[in-house]
């Protein structure tokens, strides 16, 4: 512990880091852990003493604040934050934080891949393959569509947003465009990327992904009406989250035809009902919400929300601080 640290700052962490995350922790601060379902009442016991709140997932509430009257900082092992109501937890004066830049590349990893595997219909041929059904060359009613040379739409041009589209572009020789809350000229300069707006994205674009996160504004932002919008050969690729889209609009314009094919890494409701016609469907490529999941970008993930909660318990500015995270006071003091 470094002189002039408090040793009874109190971190509650309820997802269980990797021991050396752990010592990390425990080097500035007292490191208490439970489980808010298995163990409820220990995790609002020590909740009444946190300082810090380190995990994912966990919906952060006004409810949920009450019952941490010491809270400083709550620190997201995750780039979404939708669990969080930002709203509350500025009103109290705590700072909340995220992990957005550690994963970058893991995921834009996943969405090129996601892209290929559907538009190449990997996991359908290779289920034909184990089932002993390759006993003749195959016919074009199996073949896929290609990737290069074609047009990708991005919904959403945050820092993962612009690493997929400098993929795609020089990689792949795509014509890449995007749409955003607010346009991006530096992102344009690097990646060759061009800003449109969203009905022309959906009418020009051979696969739109969507990688915008989970507001009030983007809330079912893609339904009936988007999908008819798109082509009818285009694949539709979502990596945000799943409320970004209705789901049943999904559905139809996938059997209606509205839409050739779907690749998907989140879902409405997760985990996902078995019973989900998606599941179901040769064209939709499904995955669990595995974007960011690799041994090294997890094991980041979990330091870099770690140094940010530490920072936060002792009233240090943490890194990456949810935009508009911080109220009046703690501008004031951070600025100094």
């Amino acid at each position: 512990m470094e002189e002039g640290e408090s040793a009874i700052s109190i971190i509650l962490s309820y997802v269980e880091p990797p021991n050396d995350v752990l010592d990390l922790m425990k080097e500035h601060s007292e490191v208490w852990m439970a489980r808010p379902k298995k163990q409820k009442e220990t995790f609002y016991r020590y909740l009444k003493k946190a300082d810090g709140l380190y995990g994912a997932g966990l919906k952060v509430d006004e409810e949920l604040l009450r019952h941490a009257p010491h809270l400083k900082i709550i620190s997201n092992v995750s780039v979404g934050y939708d669990n969080l109501d930002m709203e509350a937890i500025t009103k109290r004066g705590i700072i909340a934080t995220h992990t957005p830049t550690v994963l970058i590349d893991t995921m834009a990893d996943t969405m090129i891949g996601l892209m290929i595997a559907t538009a190449r219909r990997m996991p359908e041929l290779n289920r034909l393959v184990i089932e002993g059904q390759w006993n003749k060359p195959m016919t074009p009613a199996f073949f896929g569509t290609n990737v290069h040379h074609k047009t990708l739409g991005i919904i959403g041009m945050g820092r993962i947003g612009e690493e997929i589209a400098r993929r795609a572009s020089v990689a792949f020789h795509m014509d890449v465009v995007y749409y955003n809350r607010t346009r991006k000229p530096e992102a344009e300069a690097v990646t060759g990327a061009s800003f449109v707006e969203i009905d022309k994205l959906l009418e020009t674009s051979d696969f739109v992904m969507v990688m915008t996160p989970l507001t009030e504004s983007t809330y079912h932002m893609i339904d009936a009406g988007a999908f008819r919008k798109m082509k009818q050969s285009a694949v539709f690729l979502n990596g945000g989250r799943g409320a970004v889209v209705v789901e049943d609009d999904l559905i139809e314009a996938l059997r209606q035809g509205d839409i050739a094919a779907a690749g998907l890494d989140v879902f409405e409701k997760e985990p996902v009902d078995s019973k989900n016609p998606l599941l179901s469907m040769d064209n939709v490529v499904t995955l669990p919400h595995i974007g960011t999941a690799t041994h090294e970008t997890r094991h980041a993930m979990y330091v870099d929300a770690a140094k940010q909660c530490i920072n936060g318990v002792l009233g240090k500015k943490p890194e990456h601080i949810i935009q508009g995270g911080l109220n009046n006071e703690q501008r004031s003091i951070f600025s100094r």
